[in-house]
């Protein structure tokens, strides 16, 4: 079999429902890095809460992060990294207009970067908890451009704060809106999305488009898994990305579902 690269969602596909990697998903990813195989993440998560998972699975791979705007092999100095940004003035103008808009917490980050406006205890590992006043985003602490800004928003307002801010800086960001039960709006520079990162990827290993395997389950993931020669959508997966996918997965991430299907399409058993 031609050497595959493995694209893999973290959260709802690689991950369980407790934020966990299964011993048998760790089996087979090392089964198929053993094989030849180049597993990487790539997950809308910043590094500081995905590089824990990087570290557990043994891998020496590059990671992609903030859905595609940075590439980068942990604890490693790599002469390709990447991290793209956008002009840290739309924090401030959107910092400005927060209580007009309704938003309710307004982080931005990067990959030594970690900043938010007020502390909250809404999605664990996502905004901080507790702020040192260096850590507090305001013009003095935010002294580079972001990679990626996520808004926690009231629901009813949703909709509205898409629309003000696509049409006051929809040339320079693209706004994600995160499924689930927290109304959160993701900003990142614009037209990136976890296909750079992939292609990125792909081109550096010189790996074909037909061998790239990609899994996901949310909106973010769907851009890759139309490029991938083959995309898995998992079956606690959307809707929409169930629809654009090669094939799903018979089995839920909480019940090892990417492990088992990619163990079977790779034939690692």
């Amino acid at each position: 079999m031609d050497q595959k690269l493995i694209a893999l969602d973290l959260d709802g596909t690689t991950l369980n429902s407790e934020s966990q990697l299964s011993s048998k998903t760790k089996e087979v990813l090392q089964k198929a890095q053993d094989a030849g195989h180049i597993v990487a993440l790539v997950t809308g998560r910043p590094n500081r809460n995905s590089v824990n998972y990087y570290d557990e699975l043994g891998l020496k791979t590059p990671m992609i992060n903030f859905n595609g705007s940075l590439g980068h092999i942990p604890h490693h100095h790599w002469d390709k990294e990447y991290e793209l940004t956008f002009n840290r003035k739309i924090a401030f103008d959107i910092l400005h207009e927060k209580e007009n808009l309704g938003i309710k917490i307004i982080a931005a980050e990067g990959k030594d970067l970690a900043l938010a406006d007020v502390p909250n205890n809404v999605l664990d590992g996502y905004f901080p908890t507790a702020l040192k006043s260096t850590e507090v985003l305001n013009q003095m602490n935010l002294q580079r451009d972001p990679t990626s800004m996520m808004l926690l928003v009231d629901p009813n307002k949703k909709d509205n704060i898409v629309h003000q801010l696509e049409s006051s800086f929809g040339d320079r960001i693209t706004v994600g809106v995160w499924g689930g039960p927290n109304p959160i709006l993701e900003l990142s520079p614009r037209g990136i999305n976890k296909t750079y990162g992939v292609r990125y990827l792909a081109n550096y290993f010189n790996i074909d488009r037909q061998n790239v395997i990609a899994f996901g389950d949310e909106h973010n993931d769907a851009e890759m898994l139309t490029y991938a020669g083959w995309g898995v959508a998992m079956k606690n997966g959307t809707d929409k990305i169930r629809s654009l996918a090669n094939d799903v997965t018979p089995l839920d991430n909480v019940h090892d579902g990417m492990a088992y299907y990619l163990e079977d399409y790779l034939n690692l058993a």
